[in-house]
């Protein structure tokens, strides 16, 4: 949907809409919830996985990285709280006309492009400096 603002004219409102759905987005899901949060916990408990390995943790890595799975009640209850307010938030902004769909989706795509590299910092802050990985991995005791 983004890539459809390419063939559309927008005026002034609309770039002007695209630039705050960027930054913020860049801010708000880049920064705060991937680099700030999700993405060095997510490798503080791949680590952790890696380190202590159980079969069925293993097979589901990814749902337990992401802190689905042998995790607190507040972690459990914070994934799936986040999970279902993201499937919301998608289901109305798919309900947008276009321009303003392509608009949300581009800022969208910043903030997981933003991320993705979180994560890739991280991994390799954890490989290189594994005791500067002070994060909380939200473990059930």
């Amino acid at each position: 949907m983004a890539f459809e603002l390419n063939s559309m004219e927008l005026d002034w409102l609309h770039w002007l809409a695209l630039g705050v759905s960027i930054l913020y987005m860049a801010y708000a899901e880049g920064y705060k919830g991937f680099h700030l949060g999700f993405a060095p916990r997510v490798v503080a408990r791949a680590s952790y996985l890696s380190a202590n390995p159980r079969l069925l943790h293993v097979i589901l890595a990814p749902v337990f990285c992401m802190g689905y799975i042998h995790a607190t009640k507040r972690r459990k209850m914070l994934s799936f709280g986040l999970t279902s307010m993201i499937i919301c938030f998608v289901l109305i902004v798919r309900m947008l006309p276009q321009p303003w769909r392509g608009i949300v989706d581009a800022g969208v795509v910043t903030g997981l492009m933003l991320g993705i590299l979180s994560i890739l910092f991280f991994l390799m802050q954890g490989l290189r400096f594994p005791e500067r990985m002070q994060v909380a991995i939200d473990l059930p005791e």
